[in-house]
């Protein structure tokens, strides 16, 4: 799960508790902000345990489906899509490594139907520096990791998260600006045309 590790290294959320600035946000909300967006696309800073980064471009099109563009000098690629989760690595020739999508923290973002107030799915719900930070979990494989999110409320907008897996690794993704309702293409999120398009070819 290393590599699994690193492209989904450990930074807490760049938030410490502070006075309240600002009313959390009600789970109810933040189950509804998800059940309504579709599509999303944006760039993205992911902060590493050695203290690099690493830039991309991400597009969620729920449900079930997301994809991580790498850019160099990682050029990996992520799909979520079909259930499975894929990483290619396009500096090589090797097939993918997958994962089942229900086994990772993301799938509570990528599920069809969000609901936040499922019994043992929120582990911690509070603000911190005017966002509201949400950690939550699959109340079925609680062992499996959680995903902590934060939230701004004007507008409710995801901002960031960190995903915590089995082993106690810690992967942070923060966002820019969402850029809401567009149309994709479901060959951009097809593990096996990736698959197909990465192919050694044959003289």
């Amino acid at each position: 799960m290393t590599k699994l590790r690193y492209i989904l290294a450990p930074l807490a959320l760049c938030l410490s508790v502070s006075p309240a600035l600002a009313e959390k946000l009600p789970l109810s909300t933040i189950s509804a902000y998800f059940n309504s967006l579709k599509t999303a696309e944006t760039d993205f800073r992911q902060i590493n345990s050695d203290g690099s980064t690493s830039e991309g471009r991400l597009i969620i099109n729920r449900p079930g489906r997301m994809r991580f563009e790498y850019g160099p000098p990682e050029r990996t690629l992520v799909l979520a899509s079909g259930g499975q989760v894929a990483i290619f690595d396009t500096k090589s020739n090797q097939p993918p490594e997958q994962y089942t999508l229900k086994k990772t923290p993301l799938n509570l973002i990528l599920e069809r139907r969000v609901d936040l107030a499922r019994a043992k799915m929120v582990v911690g719900h509070g603000e911190a520096n005017g966002l509201t930070i949400v950690t939550a979990q699959d109340p079925d494989h609680p062992e499996l990791g959680t995903i902590q999110m934060a939230f701004s409320a004007s507008p409710v907008e995801l901002k960031q998260w960190v995903v915590t897996d089995e082993t106690g690794g810690q992967t942070t993704v923060i966002l820019n600006p969402l850029k809401t309702g567009g149309s994709y293409a479901a060959s951009l999120f097809s593990i096996n045309s990736e698959i197909q398009r990465n192919k050694p070819r044959r003289n």
